[in-house]
């Protein structure tokens, strides 16, 4: 066997090789990263493997806790920093976490009511991590891009104003999409900004209320933004805005607050207050076909994950399994009250009403749970988020838990 000398020629060459893989293609650094609500392509999927799901008694290791204040932020995790929002003292305030420690990098903060209709209030959109910058909005329409290292303003709009859109009974609750140069946003109109300056780019049509958040699909060969208004399910062209497809989708109180999923040219829809879900099947141009619709998936404001042809989401106050091509309950589940979850290396990440964290087994053949902790009190309504062998969990209250689940 030929032994190479490590100050040899090809010892030096195969050292810069690797050099070159480790600094332009990183393996482990950014893959489990979540940057945005629903993660990196908006599905509630991460790409993340090989993490814990099988827990001890006593539960996950806690890694550390804060105060956020009120509200349903959930979190964006980018290059070793947590993202969320919170309410308290009449302002809302964009935290900046170290993943690691949770000690606070820095705070934005702006004056905001709590709006608490019926419910605890405080702001429920996410922050968007792009490039250095971080984008948020508040639930009267505050729209902010601020410098992800500092937290400093670099430029900030009044949607309600600048869009005339009109601030929905429970106000927005939407978070930002990152398409290319532009950062588009979901108040009722559809827009997309200029991401670095600011400059409006294109702007759809009132579509009336709206809490929900966009996502992008290609259909037919067209990049398209696929947004959930109180009108119902709208196709806009991405580059222009302008409609391609729409299906109008009545809710109660005009509230269709999860984002609609799709799988090809296939759209889920779910709402609350009775109303149900829908699979539409959606061609450019003409009106979408319903191909099945169902009151046994009402996503009340948490979006449902599919895998492997199967749904699984909150029917309100139920964990249930529907076949994604028919709509057949294979299961349901009614200990967890109105939860949220996430799917990550083929394990669902659940987080029931009253804080119990699990992890299921997706399968139809019923619910197979794996792990279960309770990592917090109070009412939890906020969908959890993996992230480089961590997992954050918030609750209404603002109190926020990192517990550790990397392989050891």
């Amino acid at each position: 066997m030929r032994v190479i000398d490590q100050y040899s020629a090809p010892a030096v060459c195969l050292s810069l090789a690797v050099l070159i893989i480790m600094v332009f293609f990183p393996t482990t650094a950014c893959t489990g990263d979540w940057p945005s609500y629903g993660g990196p392509d908006r599905n509630w999927i991460s790409k993340e493997s090989g993490w814990a799901s099988k827990w001890p008694d006593e539960g996950p290791t806690k890694l550390w806790e804060q105060e956020v204040g009120i509200g349903f932020s959930s979190f964006s995790v980018s290059q070793g920093r947590v993202y969320t929002m919170g309410w308290a003292d009449d302002k809302d305030t964009v935290f900046c976490f170290d993943a690691e420690t949770g000690k606070v990098i820095w705070t934005h903060s702006y004056a905001a009511p709590l709006l608490d209709k019926y419910y605890e209030g405080g702001p429920g959109g996410t922050p968007t991590v792009d490039d250095g910058r971080v984008y948020t909005m508040s639930k009267v329409g505050n729209f902010f891009c601020l410098d992800a290292a500092t937290g400093k303003v670099i430029w900030s709009k009044d949607l309600a104003q600048e869009l005339e859109a009109k601030i929905p009974e429970w106000a927005f609750a939407g978070s930002a999409l990152i398409e290319g140069d532009w950062v588009i946003i979901e108040v009722g109109v559809i827009a997309a900004f200029d991401k670095i300056k600011g400059d409006l780019v294109w702007k759809t049509e009132n579509y009336a209320s709206a809490y929900s958040s966009p996502i992008a699909a290609d259909l037919d060969g067209t990049r398209c933004l696929a947004s959930f208004p109180e009108y119902g399910l709208v196709i806009s062209d991405m580059k222009t805005g302008k409609e391609l497809a729409k299906h109008r989708w009545e809710t109660r109180y005009g509230v269709n607050a999860a984002t609609p999923l799709h799988v090809g040219n296939k759209f889920f829809i779910s709402s609350g207050y009775g109303k149900g879900c829908a699979l539409l099947e959606v061609q450019l141009g003409k009106e979408p076909v319903v191909l099945w619709q169902s009151k046994k998936m009402r996503n009340h404001f948490n979006t449902s994950v599919i895998h492997q042809g199967f749904i699984y989401g909150f029917d309100e106050d139920t964990l249930r399994c529907l076949e994604f091509d028919t709509g057949k309950v294979r299961w349901a589940q009614e200990d967890l009250g109105k939860g949220s979850l996430m799917l990550a290396d083929g394990i669902l990440i659940v987080l029931s009403e009253k804080g119990e964290l699990l992890t299921v087994t997706p399968s139809p053949d019923g619910f197979q749970e794996i792990s279960r902790a309770q990592v917090l009190g109070g009412k939890c309504w906020t969908v959890p988020v993996l992230a480089n062998g961590r997992i954050y969990c918030r609750n209404a209250a603002g109190n926020v838990v990192c517990v550790d689940v990397k392989n050891k």
